[in-house]
């Protein structure tokens, strides 16, 4: 006998409003579907109101876990506009904070995924040794979160040799806690019974449903942005993209652990090969016409920026694809076959940031016609609703 499950748009497993509608029969779950749109902020709309300038910290404020690599991959995408090209101590830096943002983003996910597996003697581990990376950041930017590091056409504060000496100190930390991590999840038999073998996404299936990130990589396919497609100074830090054939919570688990060290090694490099000189170019906000697209690795995976300008100081038109958005076709996959309990650790083992990948189109039932509003008609909407 089957029924319906609904979990969200509010429940105790989700840290941000979804939809999950599932079918199950007995414990086991047979189909599900997701609905997005709950926390849809309309920043690419908003994008269109700002100058170029302006839209570094709009950018910066789609993800609090993953600020800068949608600061750095928005100030990219408008240097292609532009035809700047950063000075190389501008690329270095840019590649040291990125890689401290994917350090600091796979030990929150790390203590997240145990948390939801109850096992929060983790969660505060993983979460204590964050703070050590939490601190750099503050030490470099001035702030923890949000840093404001990165600008059109470089970087907005430069690192000094006190800055590398504890950067270096606190990697080698984390490079201990990181083995920890990886001895604890490949041994523990309660991590092993609730992981492996569940959520499972099989290579052909990432392949085909455009899985990307350490989703994708955790399935066996060789994917890295980094690698495909360089961008700052990674052409010149070499690195092993990882890969894992399990393709279940515990695999995908193990990928972000794994790439850990390989962050903590690019940074390694990057500090030894920081070159001197300034660390931004001049932009002037008036860009010609023209389009761009760059993309990114983010913690989550392929982040893409496509830009159009109109001559002005403002952009026509900003798009932004979230690797959550292009992982949440795989759930459909991963939840098949798993039980009721096993439902949050699933729905974690992607690393999703609803906020940031929400989109909302407007639809008229009674017409079949999609339209969008514009600001006067949404706020008197939202005024109408309230």
């Amino acid at each position: 006998m089957s029924f319906t499950l609904y979990v969200g748009p509010q429940h105790p497993s989700l840290k941000e409003p979804e939809h999950f509608k599932f079918e199950v029969e007995g414990e086991e779950v047979v189909k599900a579907d997701i609905r997005l749109g709950y926390v849809h902020r309309g920043i690419e709309r908003a994008m269109q109101d700002r100058s170029y300038p302006q839209n570094v910290y709009l950018a910066e404020h789609i993800c609090g876990i993953c600020n800068i690599v949608h600061s750095a991959t928005y100030c990219q995408t408008i240097e292609r506009l532009a035809g700047i090209d950063p000075p190389d101590r501008a690329r270095y830096i840019r590649t040291i904070i990125l890689e401290l943002e994917r350090i600091h983003s796979h030990l929150l996910w790390l203590g997240v995924a145990a948390h939801e597996m109850g096992f929060d003697t983790l969660f505060m581990l993983s979460w204590r040794d964050r703070e050590k990376i939490m601190d750099i950041r503050e030490m470099i930017s001035g702030s923890r979160i949000h840093s404001a590091m990165n600008t059109i056409g470089g970087v907005r504060r430069d690192l000094r040799q006190a800055h590398s000496l504890k950067i270096t100190e606190v990697l080698d930390e984390i490079e201990k806690a990181a083995e920890r991590y990886l001895e604890i999840f490949a041994s523990d038999r309660a991590i092993i019974a609730r992981c492996e073998g569940v959520g499972i996404l099989s290579k052909k299936s990432a392949v085909d449903l455009c899985a990307v990130g350490p989703t994708a990589r955790a399935s066996g396919v060789k994917v890295d942005i980094r690698k495909e497609d360089p961008y700052a100074a990674y052409e010149e830090t070499p690195f092993e993209i990882v890969v894992e054939n399990g393709g279940d919570v515990l695999a995908r688990t193990l990928i972000r652990i794994r790439e850990i060290f390989e962050s903590i090694e690019i940074i390694r490099r990057a500090l030894d090969m920081l070159p001197k000189g300034p660390i931004r170019e001049r932009f002037v906000p008036q860009v010609a016409k023209a389009e761009a697209v760059c993309r990114s690795e983010a913690p989550r995976g392929e982040l893409l920026y496509f830009a159009m300008s109109n001559g002005t100081e403002r952009p026509e038109r900003v798009r932004i694809r979230t690797p959550t958005y292009a992982n949440v076709l795989s759930w459909q996959e991963m939840f098949k076959g798993c039980t009721i309990a096993e439902i949050p650790v699933v729905m974690w083992s992607i690393d999703p940031c609803f906020g940031c990948e929400d989109r909302v189109t407007i639809v008229d039932l009674d017409k079949g016609k999609t339209y969008s509003l514009s600001r006067q008609e949404m706020r008197k909407w939202s005024a109408s609703t309230s």
